[in-house]
């Protein structure tokens, strides 16, 4: 089957999604997808995915390449750097088979990515977890040290949004968290947790008909819609005080104040929310597993190690709270209820004689029984 539509060139995958319009062919060059980008893509409807690298390499078992197979979206990776080269963006190309043809002729040739394959990959990527989770470990322990210094000495700003004795629903870009959101909104109707979003969390509160109280982040994969809607912005920044996404924030006309943390924006998004008292602390989309790290690029986990430890006691996830969480009834609700089932036997005794027959004598033998 031949695949027609214009290619979007983008080294990094969660800003290219961000402007990806549905039937547009993606170009990339991610080793390794991971799934929040692969669902990224998915969710933009994109005809098919070029890889300039190996969507799969069999370092770990990366989940994006699955992703994008179970949903029925083409992958053709190993095209090289060289694509980037030759493919300019709005560019009209044919995919046919392996190959990338624009005006009559190939500009790449890849390997298309079937299931056999991705599953002979994920088999070898298991057999080398166990080497890549030694070296994980022993990255965490050699900036551990390092970095309980630092966070523990960190201070959360100060924030307009009232987070002391409330529950606080942080909401970050992993993993199924768009579905999660939708799963929580009996939660948040009944609750009213403060709402933050994490760079691309926010985005998925805002979808959901949800405005962000705080966003947290580097900037680097939040809409400018979310930006604009969210009360206030926290922007992540390194431990020096730099913040190179506090000069996006001021060209949308908004007003920020900084963190600055070591560690992944997930992290300080957590500490903000404790250090000002949250109750409890609800996750959503939170990287908490190894594929999940190898995902992020990230050789360690020290700082997340510690947030983690350190907000343990208020912190749960959110599908357990889905589990958990009952909704309760309103007053007066199981009356309507009542009511609503009541209404079409009413009809139905009033139209056959012999169910109303029925129903009579039965209300005849109840006031007999009561001495009515």
């Amino acid at each position: 089957m031949v695949i027609r539509g214009p290619v979007r060139p983008g080294r990094s995958t969660k800003r290219l999604a961000m402007r990806l319009k549905a039937r547009d062919i993606a170009l990339i060059d991610h080793p390794d997808l991971d799934e929040t980008s692969a669902r990224a893509l998915v969710g933009r409807r994109v005809r098919a995915v070029l890889n300039a690298g190996r969507t799969l390499t069999g370092r770990y078992p990366a989940r994006g390449g699955r992703v994008l197979l179970e949903a029925g979206v083409p992958v053709i990776d190993s095209l090289g750097p060289e694509a980037f080269e030759r493919l300019r963006d709005g560019d009209e190309v044919e995919l046919v088979t392996e190959t990338v043809v624009r005006g009559g002729q190939v500009v790449a040739r890849g390997r298309r990515l079937t299931p056999e394959a991705a599953a002979a990959v994920a088999a070898a990527a298991r057999e080398n977890l166990r080497r890549e989770l030694d070296m994980f470990w022993d990255n965490t322990a050699r900036y551990l040290a390092r970095e309980k210094d630092v966070l523990l000495a960190c201070h959360a700003p100060a924030v307009r949004t009232p987070l002391a004795g409330r529950q606080v629903l942080v909401v970050a870009r992993g993993g199924t968290f768009r579905e999660d959101v939708a799963m929580l909104r009996g939660f948040i109707r009944d609750v009213h947790p403060a709402l933050i979003g994490v760079d691309g969390g926010a985005d998925a509160l805002l979808e959901s008909g949800l405005r962000p109280d705080i966003v947290v982040g580097d900037m680097d994969s939040v809409s400018d819609r979310a930006l604009q809607a969210a009360r206030e912005i926290v922007v992540h920044a390194y431990p020096d005080g730099r913040a190179p996404g506090l000069e996006r924030v001021r060209r949308l006309g908004r007003g920020a104040v900084t963190f600055a943390a070591p560690g992944t924006s997930e992290d300080i998004g957590l500490l903000l929310a404790y250090e000002h008292g949250a109750e409890l602390i609800v996750a959503v989309g939170i990287h908490s597993g190894l594929t999940d790290f190898l995902d992020k690029g990230r050789r360690g986990m020290a700082s997340t190690l510690l947030v983690r430890m350190l907000v343990g006691g208020s912190l749960v996830d959110a599908r357990g709270v889905c589990r958990l969480y009952r909704r309760r009834l309103p007053p007066g609700a199981l009356w309507l209820i009542l009511a609503a089932a009541a209404l079409p036997l009413g009809l139905l005794a009033a139209a056959s004689p012999l169910i109303s027959s029925f129903v009579h004598l039965v209300a005849l033998q109840i006031r007999l029984a009561l001495g009515v």
